[in-house]
């Protein structure tokens, strides 16, 4: 996971009155540093290769017998190429930039630099102004060919953040300005020393120390190869947040792609739950200062035994700003979105489940539950079980350990209803609209009209199959499973006909005894919470 979806390098360039200029790469440690490495090889990536020992394809994925490292796979553009190629016409600022050679792709978004200072110093009689020497700089990130195109546009996304911020705190102060001028002295300077000693210097070395944008850059570098989460604050002043959610979101070695993570996150539904991954604590403290007060409401506010709709009623929020503030801690890795914990929900053990004895987690909960042993705890999940058949009804109250241990169970939706009279198919498009509305009032004919339409569209000896249920002779109890007949098709569950139905739980289970011999209810995980449960690592 680590090759396809960390970058490689980050580079930046500019274009000016001096020309293009490779302002500052890191990792900068080259391979023309190290001459024994080189093996006699050409240094420069477009000299021809004599040995004829590498093909590459057309995705340009290497048919070496020893692929080449992160490193090598840069050390071969010098500084100037790179300026060359990375510094772009003026025509194609504003855009994303892509460009691919042999095995490296090069991503970024190069910004043209509009000063105010400039177009008021050509009115300006003043001679100490001077016109910017900078034109306009790109932020680039070089990946492997064989990205991921989510990766490649993520790292765009980036680059652009990047670039916007850079382009107002030079409209503002000239900040990028001062800070290419301090790098190209430095450059200078290191050259000028590189006359007197025995071999060239990288410069970046000491550039680094001394310049907080070259530092701003690394951090973003180590943060995308570690944790994926990038917080900057460029010139000291102005935030770039940014989530890489391949870094995030993975099981064991493979990453969930955002497609599927913005798919799941449109599902979300007011009977779901969200269930923090951070102590409330920590969470809070990571938030920037100028963070949204609904979002620490919602932080402060929920807890795993309360659905989303219960959660905006007590945040006292709207119930849509709550969906958008739930799927923001989700996509950061700050929270996934279960069912609200209750004893009628089914769990078991996942199979991404840290079950190791001496593990972290296994120690954090012998602290926060004393008495209590988590992989004894997790071996009673190994079978599906209910918090109820869990729970010694005898045994004196003492604090559940569910916190942690909901870490660790695959909560199983609570029950898909579909029909199972011979081979009863529920699916005419008819049945797909909302329920009809039935008038109270014992068996009028109004009704029964009514009941007669809803069951109009099943086969004949379906039909007979329902109306020889013992129960379908009461008009109340036939009328209710014809109301909800669209819903016996085994995609929805318990918890979204209560919702759309507003019925009480012992209602549809009532009902589904009534007409248990036409009528299956299963048990299985919810697609929706499976993927959320997915994003634990």
């Amino acid at each position: 996971m680590g090759e396809s979806t960390s970058p490689i390098s980050v580079i930046l360039v500019s274009s000016g009155s001096r020309g293009n200029k490779l302002l500052f790469r890191f990792p900068f440690q080259r391979g023309a540093e190290h001459p024994a490495a080189q093996d006699n090889k050409p240094r420069s990536r477009y000299a021809v290769n004599g040995s004829g020992d590498s093909t590459e394809d057309q995705d340009g994925d290497s048919r070496d017998q020893c692929p080449l490292t992160d490193e090598q796979l840069v050390s071969g553009f010098s500084d100037v190429i790179l300026a060359t190629i990375l510094a772009t016409k003026s025509d194609m600022c504003g855009k994303k930039f892509e460009l691919k050679i042999d095995n490296v792709r090069f991503v970024g978004h190069p910004t043209l630099l509009q000063h105010a200072l400039g177009q008021v110093s050509k009115t300006d009689p003043s001679p100490k102004r001077e016109m910017p020497t900078m034109i306009l700089f790109n932020v680039v990130f070089a990946l492997r060919a064989n990205a991921d195109p989510s990766v490649i546009s993520c790292l765009h996304n980036l680059s652009r953040r990047i670039a916007i911020v850079l382009q107002h705190e030079e409209r503002r102060c000239q900040y990028l300005t001062r800070e290419a001028k301090l790098i190209l002295a430095i450059q200078d300077e290191v050259s000028a020393m590189a006359e007197t000693t025995e071999g060239p210097q990288s410069p970046f070395h000491h550039i680094l120390p001394k310049c907080k944008l070259a530092r701003d850059l690394k951090e973003t570098y180590d943060s995308l190869c570690t944790t994926g989460v990038v917080r900057l604050h460029i010139n000291n002043w102005l935030e770039v947040s940014f989530c890489l959610p391949h870094k995030i979101h993975y099981v064991a070695t493979n990453f969930i792609p955002p497609e599927a993570i913005e798919r799941s996150l449109k599902s979300i539904r007011p009977y779901h739950a969200l269930l923090l991954l951070n102590d409330e604590k920590s969470l809070l403290n990571e938030l920037p200062l100028d963070c949204s007060p609904a979002l620490v409401r919602v932080i402060k506010t929920t807890s795993a035994v309360k659905n989303l709709q219960q959660l905006a009623q007590d945040a006292d929020l709207a119930l849509l700003q709550v969906f958008q503030l739930a799927a923001h801690l989700v996509y950061w890795g700050k929270a996934i979105i279960i069912y609200p914990l209750c004893e009628n929900n089914v769990y078991m053990l996942s199979p991404n489940a840290s079950v190791c004895l001496y593990s972290p987690l296994a120690d954090a909960f012998s602290c926060q539950f004393r008495g209590h042993n988590l992989p004894s705890m997790l071996a009673k999940f190994s079978l599906p079980v209910s918090l109820s058949e869990f729970k010694n009804p005898l045994a004196p109250p003492v604090q559940e350990p569910h916190d942690l241990l909901f870490h660790v169970l695959v909560p199983k939706s609570c029950g898909d209803v579909q029909a199972s009279s011979d081979d009863m198919t529920l699916t005419s498009p008819s049945m797909d609209n909302s329920s009809a509305e039935l008038i109270p009032g014992g068996d009028s004919p109004l009704n029964k009209r009514m009941t007669e339409n809803l069951l109009a569209s099943l086969l004949e000896h379906e039909r007979e199959a329902i109306l020889n249920v013992p129960a379908a002779q009461n008009p109340e109890d036939l009328r209710m499973f014809a109301r909800l007949l669209h819903y016996f098709r085994g995609r929805h569950h318990l918890e979204e006909i209560m919702y759309n139905e507003n019925m009480r739980r012992s209602q549809l289970l009532m009902l589904f005894d009534k007409f248990r011999s036409v009528l299956v209810v299963t048990s299985h995980e919810d697609p929706v919470i499976s993927v959320f449960q997915s994003l634990l690592k």
